[in-house]
């Protein structure tokens, strides 16, 4: 299938190329503003600048409901909505340029992973966590203030209110437990080591359920879009309509409660396990104020209590460990865990094998 075609599939009505010299221009600023903005991870601004003005730039006609510009790595191009001011090129396109860094090809030039998103024969991995991570990064590098938002029902701060915005939430909390500096380096190497380090802080199954969770929200509403653009097509309301719209309303309560038990599973797994973790005063208070500053994270819907009445239980069970240990009684506040062998590179290393045991059949995804 031809470039053109698989174009055409998805809407994507290419208009005009940009120049060498507005390519340049935007590849300069935004290697720039990358290299200034994660300096710890050693990137080279003038090799990165390099890289991305390799990339071709195309003004699009692209469908109501699709990303404002999209990374096509058939071709490594990036595609922009035809509405977008030559000013705001730069801006849309920061996100597209991480991808094109994050990209892992065979030898035949087939994606295999881009950051923290793994491409199988069957399945792929973690779209929903990159996306995530990448639009975090770019809220970053682009300077957007905190905002507050509602989206099916959910209200939340969030420096991406138009891009992703639930699966920022979910993935911000990630990084808050993990350290926000090992989730971008991941997104940006391509690496295992923020996966890792959250299974570690948590436990591999809860990592993979709050993975999958990313990727069915950001599935059901890439259906919520398709759904929307069959009804602007149709010019009068009938019986079709009417099933579209009540399947429109089945999948935003699908992604509001899958968001508000991935959040749950989150807070749990991780404060559980930090609790019996605690052997001294000062980690008493350090665990006090972690869980307390989790409220700044919080996605919330009418009548939500579950973190409220988490912590007033877990600072119940922690005024009793602060006793023990300040009494001298270690041997009550700590419980005695039985070490194990730590499973974990092991653990990830079986689903790799298990997801990637053929080659990468590579399919028409834009970005």
């Amino acid at each position: 299938m031809s470039i053109k075609s698989d174009l055409k599939k998805d809407g994507i009505e290419v208009i005009e190329p940009l120049d060498t010299l507005k390519i340049n221009s935007i590849a300069s600023s935004i290697s720039i503003k990358i290299c200034e903005t994660f300096p710890e991870y050693g990137l080279n601004q003038n090799e990165l600048f390099i890289k991305l003005s390799r990339l071709n730039m195309y003004k699009a006609k692209i469908p109501e409901g699709m990303a404002e510009a999209n990374y096509f790595y058939k071709n490594t191009s990036i595609y922009f909505n035809e509405h977008i001011p030559d000013e705001d090129l730069e801006e849309f396109a920061v996100h597209e340029c991480i991808h094109y860094i994050q990209e892992v090809k065979d030898k035949r030039n087939f994606i295999v992973r881009m950051g923290l998103c793994d491409y199988t024969e069957f399945k792929i991995y973690g779209l929903g966590l990159n996306e995530a991570a990448v639009q975090l990064m770019s809220s970053k590098i682009n300077g957007i203030p905190k905002e507050y938002v509602k989206y099916f029902g959910i209200s939340f701060e969030t420096t991406s209110p138009s891009y992703y915005p639930l699966e920022c939430c979910l993935v911000n909390q990630m990084a808050y437990i993990t350290g926000e500096d090992i989730l971008f380096e991941s997104a940006l190497k391509s690496d295992d080591n923020f996966k890792f380090k959250f299974a570690d802080l948590t436990s591999p199954k809860v990592f993979l359920a709050v993975q999958n969770a990313i990727d069915d929200i950001l599935f059901a509403e890439e259906d919520i879009i398709k759904l929307n653009n069959k009804i602007a097509q149709i010019d009068d309301r009938n019986k079709k309509v009417d099933g579209m719209l009540e399947k429109i309303e089945e999948l935003k309560n699908e992604i509001s409660l899958t968001f508000m038990r991935t959040q749950n599973l989150i807070i749990s797994s991780y404060f559980d396990k930090a609790f019996e973790n605690i052997h001294n005063l000062e980690e008493v208070e350090n665990y006090r104020k972690k869980l307390y500053s989790f409220k700044d994270y919080l996605g919330h819907t009418e009548g939500y209590t579950f973190f409220n009445d988490y912590y007033v239980s877990k600072m119940e069970q922690l005024e009793k460990k602060y006793n023990a240990l300040e009494n001298g009684e270690v041997e009550t506040a700590i419980k005695l865990i039985t070490k194990k062998e730590n499973k974990l590179i092991a653990f990830f290393k079986f689903i790799k094998r298990l997801v990637l045991g053929n080659k990468a059949e590579k399919n028409d995804i834009k970005y």
